[in-house]
This record gives structure tokens, sequence and C-alpha cells, in this order.
């Protein structure tokens, strides 16, 4: 909202204060004033000039010498090269001497052999913004109105001497989108009373005898989203241009001037805050104001000459038949004032916010008018407007106002009443205030207010002030006129509860801290993906559908994943188009699953945490120590080995084929819990060559585990042992064995057979070759023994390590190797 100061002091004396200071006080009180503009650019010395003769230049054909008086006594003598120069008009003059922005300064010249004793000066070298200007006027000289003085100053004139405070409103305070609304905020903090506006310029409005009643009628059919319909009638009017000091202020307020009837319905929006259209009286039917909601298919050609189709929750301004106005967007051009138009239906309304707000947004017709109903209009101003709005109109139209006005009311407003604590008051601000300092508070609020038993308040809210509705926006009031600066300062009391995370957080953040420490980075995708996402890689849950959306964004986000890898795989190939090769990267998100994605959701579907993993290209980067190494198999199981291993959970991996996967590369996760149970949690490997082509993707390797089981049994508490005190024995063996039986499973049997002394068991070497026989592999194993009170003797580590050897021969056929 644009303020000009000097029409802010018609309301308020603003007198002992500046501009800049009237913001400091209103950015305080909470209302910020982003920029303080002075509407002067620079201009000195420019005065109203009257052009009285005209001639061509002798000597230029696109140059005119002018006659003009400025009101000195001595006529000056000015070369203009404007088209739209002619005698008997009043310009502005910049004479000799005199400045314009820029620090331009006028001088005595000739132009082409002919003296020139100043400039006559279009609005843009005035420093003014032409954009707002009409158009008529936007090229050329700036042509002022046949009644201005000649002599008097181009800044009183044109109103240049004058600063605008541009405010920066928060959604609550609709209040202040008016002129009157600002005077009150600036009454209140500066303590001093309002005047609302009375126009001295004329006193008397001529009423007609005619009655308005008997001309037109009003009818409200959507009372839900119309409450309050009025109308008057003017008759007589001539459109035109409206006065200078209308221009001036409007301009000032960023609004661009059109006609004198245009002008004053904005005029008055910006002075109360209520929006209001002109119709063309004689253009509606029988005089008949029908309010109602629009009809399927119903269409309409607006004042921009576009033709809108509506829809049946639109309120329209209709005659009965037709619609002649998207009620609080935007009028029809089958109503439209044009220069013909002598007799004026002036509205003033109350359109539900919500139903404004939808119309402008779904149909792309966002105006001042339109942000003022979507923030609700002030209820108590609607009649009060309409009527100055009449007053305007007499005096720069003419015509005569019909008697009365002719309204509906679909729901009476009635204000709202607050009981207001002083020891609330007090408890919420830390303050110490008395009854008698906050009514002091109301009366400059303009709020009216009665005392009820018990030292309380009852206190009624004017319509303009819609934001206040519970006794805690009062005292937010009460707050901001005491003054910030003036509340004690307090410590808290009270009891508080630390915050922490919980245990699903801690752990899911240090799995994040594990990945990102392995050289992994975290990337967070979309949870809505393509249909055909999961053609090729089903991931964990292949028995369910992915559930698709009502009203989806696009093919490409149409249903919610029930796989996280897919999304992985976009990113990475994301990553390699763009010449980055070597991607490692991981997310912790959530898939959705229901049975009912094909036929309809009833209840909401089921949410599952996973955790997805990808990585491809080079291990390491290029370095003239070591060659580069692709990443593997084993590079994204060390990483998921890395947080089992920290959140001490025992995990085995399971040969296994999968769809989406390596036939011969792909390890099925089995999570052994504290009990012995075995649980698949998820699967890890290559991606399936085929699918590899069809994304154009290197080898590239995955991982997608339940988080869930993961969480639930993860033992992070640290465990501390003492270093050892006594010995340990080694042992090494390569066992030679079927190239299928699996390494693990020699592993555990190992362990299980030497029991508790058994520290360690490593493989250090992995052989095949002719020597060994076709099938055969030889597996080297380093065991370390160790017992935690005593020396081990030569004789029990050997007993127990043929022991381990025989259990293998046993089990698995296994041959030491000589």
């Amino acid at each position: 909202m644009k303020v000009s100061y000097k029409w802010l002091s018609e309301y308020v004396d603003l007198q002992g204060f500046t501009a800049e200071e009237l913001a400091e006080k209103l950015t305080r009180s909470g209302i910020e004033v982003d920029i303080v503009e002075a509407l002067n650019k620079g201009v000195s010395g420019v005065v109203v000039g009257y052009v009285k003769a005209k001639t061509k230049h002798p000597d230029a054909d696109k140059l005119n010498v002018c006659t003009v008086d400025v009101g000195s006594g001595e006529d000056l003598q000015i070369v203009c090269g404007a088209k739209n120069v002619d005698a008997g008009q009043k310009v502005p003059v910049a004479v000799i001497g005199a400045v314009l922005p820029g620090d331009f300064k006028i001088k005595r010249a000739k132009l082409r052999g002919v003296e020139s004793q100043g400039m006559i000066c279009s609005a843009k070298e005035l420093g003014m913004n032409d954009k707002l200007l009409p158009k008529e006027i936007q090229e050329g000289i700036l042509v002022l109105p046949a009644s201005t003085e000649v002599g008097l100053s181009i800044l009183d004139v044109l109103t240049l001497d004058d600063q605008v405070l541009e405010m920066e409103l928060t959604p609550n305070r609709s209040d202040c989108l008016s002129m009157i609304g600002t005077a009150y905020e600036i009454g209140a903090i500066l303590g001093r009373p309002v005047q609302l506006p009375e126009d001295k310029r004329h006193p008397n409005v001529e009423m007609s005898t005619t009655k308005a009643e008997d001309r037109i009628s009003v009818k409200i059919d959507a009372r839900e989203e119309c409450t309050q319909y009025a109308a008057r009638l003017i008759e007589g009017v001539t459109v035109g241009t409206s006065p200078l000091w209308m221009q001036s202020r409007l301009m000032a307020a960023g609004v661009r001037p059109i006609n004198n009837i245009v002008d004053v319905t904005n005029y008055v929006m910006l002075e109360y805050g209520q929006p209001l259209h002109a119709f063309d009286a004689d253009q509606v039917d029988s005089g008949r104001i029908v309010v109602r909601l629009a009809h399927e298919g119903e269409k309409m050609v607006t004042l921009d000459d576009v033709e809108r189709t509506l829809e049946p929750h639109m309120l329209l301004v209709t005659d009965g038949i037709k619609p002649i106005a998207i009620a609080g967007v935007m009028g029809g051009a089958n109503s439209e004032v044009t220069e013909g138009t002598t007799n004026i239906l002036l509205e003033s309304a109350r359109f539900a916010g919500p139903s404004v707000r939808k119309t402008s947004r779904q149909l792309g017709l966002r105006s001042e008018a339109s942000l003022r109903f979507e923030k609700e209009v002030n209820p108590e101003a609607v009649i009060s407007a309409l009527d100055r709005a009449a007053a305007l109109l007499i005096l720069c139209c003419g015509g005569k106002v019909a008697q009365g006005i002719v309204q509906e009311i679909g729901a009476a407003y009635t204000h709202a009443k607050i009981a207001l604590k002083l020891d609330r008051v007090n408890h919420y601000l830390g303050t110490d205030l008395s009854i008698q300092q906050v009514k002091e508070i109301l009366d400059r609020l303009g709020l009216e207010y009665g005392l009820l038993d018990g030292g309380s308040l009852i206190v009624q809210i004017p319509g303009r002030r819609g934001d206040i509705t519970r006794d805690v926006d009062l005292i937010e009031e009460i707050a901001r006129l005491y003054g910030y600066d003036n509340i004690p300062t307090t410590l808290m009391t009270g009891v508080t509860t630390p915050g922490s995370l919980t245990r699903e957080q801690a752990l899911r953040r240090t799995i994040t801290r594990l990945l990102t420490g392995s050289g992994l980075h975290e990337v967070i995708t979309y949870t809505l993906s393509h249909r055909e996402s999961t053609a090729d890689y089903p991931g964990l849950y292949p028995e369910y559908t992915p559930i698709p959306l009502a009203m989806p964004m696009s093919e490409d986000r149409s249903v919610l994943r029930t796989t996280i890898v897919p999304q992985l795989l976009e990113t990475v190939t994301y990553n390699r188009n763009r010449k980055n090769d070597d991607v490692a990267i991981f997310e912790t998100g959530t898939v959705f699953l229901s049975e009912e994605a094909e036929a309809g959701l009833t209840k909401q579907p089921q949410e599952k945490r996973v955790l997805g993993i990808a990585m491809t290209g080079s291990r390491t980067g290029s370095h003239w120590q070591q060659k580069q190494k692709k990443v593997d198999f084993y590079d994204i199981k060390g990483v998921f080995e890395r947080i089992t291993s920290y959140l001490g959970l025992h995990v085995e991996y399971r040969s296994a084929q999968k769809e989406g996967y390596h036939p011969g590369r792909t390890a099925e996760l089995i999570l052994v819990t504290s009990s012995g149970e075995r649980q698949p949690i998820g699967y890890m490997g290559q991606l399936h060559p085929a699918l590899q082509k069809k994304r154009d993707l290197e080898d590239t390797y995955v991982l997608e585990a339940e988080l869930g089981p993961i969480l639930q049994h993860a033992d992070y508490e640290a465990d501390y042992k003492l270093l050892p005190r006594y010995p340990s024995a080694s042992r090494d063996m390569a066992l030679v064995v079927d190239a299928a039986v699996p390494v693990g499973e020699l592993e555990k049997l190992a362990a299980d057979t030497a029991g508790e002394l058994l520290e360690s068991i490593r493989v250090f070497d992995v052989y095949t070759g002719e020597r060994l026989g076709e099938g055969k592999k030889s597996i080297a194993f380093a065991l370390v023994y160790r017992h935690p009170d005593r020396t081990l003797q030569d004789e029990e580590v050997a007993q127990l390590h043929e022991g381990v050897v025989k259990a293998l021969e046993t089990a698995f056929g296994a041959e030491l190797r000589k």
C-alpha cells in the first residue's frame, strides 16, 4: 500500500513529524515501511505557463517558437519541438535558472539561431512516472487543465512536493489497505484524533426528484457469497477527465487515471478500502440487479474484451438474464461506462473473500479491488463509501443523485465483543499496566469499551479491524502501542522439556553419518514416479501395484512409488549425462504400499522406510601412484557391512536370483536376530546387463533394504573391552573345496566348532587353477585363538584346530592343501 503524506494529513494531524519519522514509528509498531519515496525528483523553478501564440521555426520544420506567459509580467520566447504544443494551452515551464531531475539546469540558449528563454516540459521530464499517466498525454508535453492558474509552482499544481510511504502489510492488516485505515493506525500511534473526509470543494450534493427504488432493484440469490449489495443512481453525468488533484493522488498511490467515473471509484477504494463499480445504468436491463452463481458453461465478455467461460462456483452480478460483472473481479463489456454514458448505477457490496479469491486466481484476473475483497472489506464502509463516491461523482462529473439507496442484506453484520482481563494482559506482556493505561490505549485505537465486574473490560471491535477476534489480539494491540521497547526484560519461568531425538531418528542419523563418511552423497528424490518405473525393476515389493494420483502434475509423477531404486538410477543417469561418471549415492526414503491400488483407496496406504544405495564408475580418482579401480560388488557390500557392524547386527548374504539384478552377482540380505530368527530384508548386487544397457549405464551396483527391521534390532550401544592380558595363538589353513561351496558357510562352521576360544577368522587367499582340478577352489583362512584368563597351551590349540579341520572335512568334503 502506497500512502501519500499530504493526503494522509487530511485525516490526522501530522504536524511535527516528517514522513521518515512516521515510517520509523509505523515500523516499530509492527507495520513495516519499505521505503519513503519523494515525488519531487529534483525539480525547482518550474511554473505554470500559458501559450499565447505558436509559430513555425524559420529554420527547422520540427520546431515551434512559442510565446509564453508565466505570470512574471513579461512574455517568454521558448522554442519547443513537441508535436502537441499549441496556443491556448496551460503547460509546465522551466524558466531560466530552473532545475530538472538529474541536476539539469535551464540556461538561456539559441536553437537554430532563435533564442529560447526556457523549456516547456513533459511529464517524464518532470520526473513523473509516465506509465501512470493517461494514454493521451504520455507523449509530448504535459497539458494542464485550462482552469490552472498561471504562475503557480508546478510542485503545488501536481502535488510533487509530497512523499509516499510504501508499506509492506501482513495478511491480517487489511485495514491499512485504505487511507482511512492507515489514518486510524497513525492516529493511534501519535495519540491524535482521526477526521473522516468531508469534501469542502462541494459541500452540497444536489438530489434529483427521481427515487432510486423506482429505477433500480436489487436481489441476492447467492447469500453465502454476497452478504450485502447496495446501489445508487446518479443521473446526467458527463464523462471526461478527473480533476488534477485527484489524478495526482491516484498516481501517488500507483493507480493510472482513466476518466472521472473510474477515477472516483478508484479514489474512494483507496480512501475507504471499499471497492466500487460503476455500470452504465441505461445498459442494465430494467435497472434490475440479481447477484447469483454462474450457470454451467455460461460465458461473458469482460472489460478487457476477453470472453470468459464461467464455472458454477463463480459469483456474478446480472440484470436478471445476462451477467454484467464478475463479482469483485471485473465488470462486463456490455455495461461499460463510455464517453456517451449519462446515467450511472453505482455498486458497493460485500462479496465473500474465498469466492473472489478462487475466481480471480482461476481466471488470472488480479486487481486492487479483488485484493481487498479477498481479505474481507469493512462492513461498516459499504454505505459510507457509496455516499462518498456519489458526492465526488457530482463534483467531478456533474449530474444529480437519485433519492435513496437500494440494497439487500443477506447477512446482517454485528460487532464482535471481547472480554479483556487486566491480569491476563500483564501476564502475557510481563508488564504492570493499570486499567487506566489500558483504557488510554484502547481510546487511541478508536475502540469502544465498557467495564465489567472484577476490573475486566468488554471491548467492541469496529468492522475495520476484522483481524481482532480474541483477547490475545487485543493484548497484541496494547503491546504495539505501549511500545515493545517499554516492555521489561524478564526471565522465562515454568517447566521445560529438553528436546531430544527418538531412537528411530537417532539411528537414521547414524546411518546417514556412516554412509556420508564412507564417501557417498545423500540424495532426496520424488516419492512420485512414472507408472512404468517398476517394469524393469519391481523392487522389494513386486506384489504391490503403484498407487495412482487423482490429479497428477505430469505423467512422470503420476503414481506413489513402491521402490526407491528407479529414482536413484535416474539420478545416476542425470549425473552421467553431465560427465560425472563416478557416482555413489544413497537415500533413506519412503515407499507406499496398498492392496487397493487398482480398485481405489478406502484407507491410508502402508508407508515403509527403505535404504537405497547406487554406485557406479571408479572407486578412486586417477592418481600417479595408482590406477583407477572400478567399483564392484564388494564395495557396496563393504559400505553396508560398515552399517551393520556399527549397529551390532548380524547379516548373512545368500546368493539369489532377483528380477532387475545380474543373475550371478546378486545377494539376498538375511538379518539374523538375537533370537536366531532369519529375516529377509533386501537385496544387493549388480544391475541386470539388459537394464544397464537400456539406461546407458556402465556396471552399476545397487542395494535396497528395509529400514524397519534394521532400526528395530540395532544395538548401537558401545561395548568396551579391556586389552587382552594373555597372548594369542595363530593358525592358518588352506582348504580345497568344491567351487560351489559358499565361503561364508565355511567361516560359520569353523566359528561354531572353535567356540569361544576363537577370537577371529578371516580369509586371506582364494585360489583356483588347473593344479587343483576342475570345479575346485582353495580358500586360505587365518584363525586367532585366545583365552581371556590364561595362556593357551600348544597342545590344546592344536587339538581345537584339528577339530575345526575335521568338521570342515566332514561337512563339505574339504581337504587340507599341501
